[in-house]
């Protein structure tokens, strides 16, 4: 019924990874959970023996992918989004979320973005390949501000008028 899978052999010791009762228990998910996403690859661990162990990097996806499940997102969709970032960008979940990363994650509940470059966002559940173009309202009134105000021509002529009359 279900496909036989590589085994990750666990190349280091318990103590740098979490154990599937850690993992369930800091992610907020069930031990099967975890392990129907295994046999499903969307997250695989390494083996030691029939123990699975977690490194940070899964635990940090494993929590997203939950939290993203929580606010409704089918796992088809998450789906999507990993294999973007993989084949697309060559990262993982967790590099894409990592602060010093140039590239981000955002969701408005509806959809998931990924911010490549400044000012450009990709929604990833639509068309990848087409990117929006971000304009930043504070940024233009800051750029408005920082300029110098010059009159406008008719402030110019009304205002000598006024002069003039008193």
């Amino acid at each position: 019924m279900f496909k036989a899978r590589k085994l990750l052999p666990a190349a280091t010791s318990d103590a740098d990874g979490y154990n599937s009762s850690e993992v369930a228990r800091i992610c907020g998910v069930s031990l099967r959970q975890l392990q129907w996403w295994d046999e499903r690859n969307v997250v695989s661990p390494r083996q030691d023996g029939h123990k699975r162990i977690y490194m940070p990097a899964e635990v940090v996806e494993i929590s997203v992918i939950a939290e993203l499940r929580r606010k409704g997102f089918s796992l088809q969709k998450i789906r999507r989004v990993l294999r973007f970032l993989q084949k697309d960008m060559g990262k993982r979940l967790s590099e894409a979320l990592a602060a010093t990363n140039d590239i981000h994650l955002l969701t408005d509940g509806k959809s998931i973005y990924l911010e490549d470059a400044p000012n450009r966002i990709i929604d990833l559940l639509k068309n990848a390949r087409q990117p929006m173009f971000l304009v930043c309202v504070s940024d233009q009134v800051k750029r408005m501000a920082a300029a110098e105000r010059k009159p406008a021509k008719s402030e110019v002529g009304t205002s000598s008028r006024k002069a003039r009359a008193v």
